[in-house]
């Protein structure tokens, strides 16, 4: 291979796109180009509410939304993912900057950068060690769980939002409500209740009647996800029409025109340790969603996703994020779905959605400023709610009383306990009950020969031939620590069951491994039959079993025992 072969192979590696752009097709770019634009009217609203969410300027979502789905168009596998600001994350930065160590420093936006960058940066360290498959250490039911609290929690904040008021704490005092209720700015409440009217038309309602007029999928869902942006230009202009600054309306305020210049100089050492923490944490959690979500579209592809370059790739964004002066990014699942729905064939169809979202920061932030934030409110609402799964736990109980119990104690520890402990109480219990299905004795069966072959069964479920003085025993999984102690219980009293046992021939066909303290274990039992004047023989075992059992002494001291390639084999010469 030459230096140039390879180079170019290891560029191929980092940046993907060189891959698919060598093929693309002009039918393609049409496609990407409606995608785009679809794709981009939603980044608006959202990047600027994902950021009031998370507590932060609106400008900081913006932002988030050009430069980071740009590079990870350029880096990340997955031809639809669509990066920037997501509900998730920004709720995970609004808890880390509510805290009272992190609020006490003050600059908000600063900490948020410091995140961004710090996530980013866990992202690339995970990267170099390989880390990509830590997607599976957090059971699906877990996240799952997390997921429906978080979005319950960033229900009840938007709540008060759309209200226009406080969230009261009246407890069980009607009057209370009542005094609420009256003193409650109604013309903020008719602005959210119209706003998230639109949206709940803008879904089934608005997609049926379009399907019954016979719509085409990709005009169906151009005019479907046009809620978000026609709520924001609508309530956008009743302010202004009705001057309902003068009512006290809450608006987003006065975002700057353009782009801020690219820097570090927000780097500060000393937050910077403080807030790795919560980075660490919300970049794990941002990047188990993003290749979640990302694994849906390609699924349905036939594509694939490659887990390791993810983490380079959103580790790259949302460093990219933070110099551009933006919130930390993931892959955002609404945005992801109508990219997918709007006829996306690549991640041509978010760098063309990235510009068309540049020209308007640049030549249209001034038209952003009276955007009511009880507009905003309704639009998280309503991306979020369908984010509570209350079902799927119903469900998960009903399969798995263990994953039920996970999924449901993760969901109230958020709510409860907080983001970070809920989720550590989901993995805890999740580990817990994996040790403990693990510890109980595993499925080992008695077999016995059927009779006229080669073949051997089990005795429960087949008839089988059988022999008093030997006893065949197949282990169905590999042999550890934590199932060893019912292994050595099941043997001992089949032995006790049948006395004139003379030989025992374990079937390790299924066994792929067994660790060093069920091998001591073993070791103790062959001592303890031969004590009787009984033997422990080994029959088809696999050749990297074998080859970790040469290692030991284990193979000597088994004998008079020997190790047979066949069952077969081990029945003639112990028969």
């Amino acid at each position: 291979m030459t230096d140039t072969t390879y180079h170019g192979l290891r560029m191929n590696r980092v940046f993907p796109i060189i891959d698919w752009l060598k093929t693309y097709r002009l039918s393609e770019f049409h496609d990407d180009l409606f995608a785009g634009i679809i794709t981009a009217i939603l980044l608006v609203p959202q990047g600027i509410a994902y950021a009031i969410l998370a507590g932060l300027p609106p400008q900081l979502g913006l932002y988030a939304s050009i430069l980071p789905p740009a590079i990870y168009a350029l880096m990340g596998t997955s031809r639809t993912l669509s990066v920037g600001p997501v509900s998730i994350a920004a709720i995970m930065i609004a808890s880390a900057l509510t805290t009272p160590e992190i609020h006490n420093l003050g600059d908000p936006v600063q900490s948020a950068l410091i995140l961004s960058i710090e996530c980013g940066i866990i992202m690339l360290v995970m990267a170099t060690m390989q880390m990509g498959e830590l997607v599976n250490f957090i059971s699906h039911p877990v996240l799952a769980g997390f997921t429906s609290g978080a979005a319950l929690l960033i229900i009840a904040s938007q709540i008060p939002q759309l209200f226009g008021i406080p969230l009261p704490s009246c407890g069980l005092d009607l009057a209370c409500y009542q005094s609420t209720w009256q003193t409650m700015p109604k013309i903020t409440l008719l602005i959210g209740s119209s706003a998230l009217a639109l949206l709940i038309f803008f879904g089934k309602p608005l997609t049926s009647l379009l399907k019954k007029c016979g719509a085409k999928l990709s005009l169906l869902t151009a005019i479907s996800k046009g809620g978000p942006l026609l709520t924001v230009i609508l309530s956008t202009w009743a302010v202004g029409h009705f001057h309902l600054l003068d009512l006290h309306v809450a608006v987003v305020g006065h975002i700057p025109s353009g782009f801020p210049s690219i820097t570090f100089g927000f780097i500060n050492l000393e937050k910077c340790q403080i807030l790795l923490p919560y980075a660490g944490f919300i970049g794990l959690i941002s990047y188990v969603e993003s290749v979640a979500i990302a694994k849906v579209t390609a699924n349905l592809r036939g594509e694939k996703i490659q887990p390791n370059q993810e983490l380079i790739a959103l580790g790259s964004a949302n460093i990219l994020s933070a110099v551009f002066g933006g919130m930390p990014v993931a892959g955002g699942f609404s945005r992801t779905m109508v990219n997918y729905s709007a006829g996306a064939r690549s991640q041509m169809a978010m760098l063309i959605a990235a510009f068309f979202l540049g020209l308007a920061v640049i030549f249209f932030s001034e038209s952003f400023a009276q955007i009511p934030k009880a507009a905003l409110a309704a639009i998280i609402l309503v991306a979020i709610f369908r984010l509570v799964r209350i079902k799927h736990i119903i469900h998960t109980w009903r399969y798995d009383r263990s994953d039920g119990i996970a999924e449901l104690a993760t969901l109230l520890g958020v709510l409860i306990l907080g983001l970070e402990q809920g989720i550590a109480l989901g993995i805890m219990l999740t580990i817990a009950s994996h040790l403990r299905k693990t510890s109980r004795q595993p499925h080992i069966a008695i077999v016995g020969r059927v009779p006229d072959t080669d073949h051997y069964r089990s005795s429960q479920r087949h008839s089988v031939e059988t022999w008093h003085h030997l006893l065949l025993v197949r282990i169905d999984e590999s042999i550890t620590f934590v199932n060893i102690h019912s292994i050595e219980d099941y043997l001992a009293n089949e032995l006790k069951r049948q006395p004139n046992t003379h030989h025992v021939i374990l079937i390790c066909s299924k066994v792929k491994d067994i660790d060093s303290t069920a091998l001591e274990a073993l070791v103790a039992f062959n001592q303890s039959i031969l004590a009787s004047g009984k033997t422990l023989n080994i029959s088809e075992a696999k050749p990297s079993l074998l080859t970790k059992l040469e290692k030991s002494d284990f193979l000597q001291q088994l004998q008079p025992g020997k190790v047979f390639a066949r069952t077969q084999d081990a029945v003639k010469a112990l028969g």
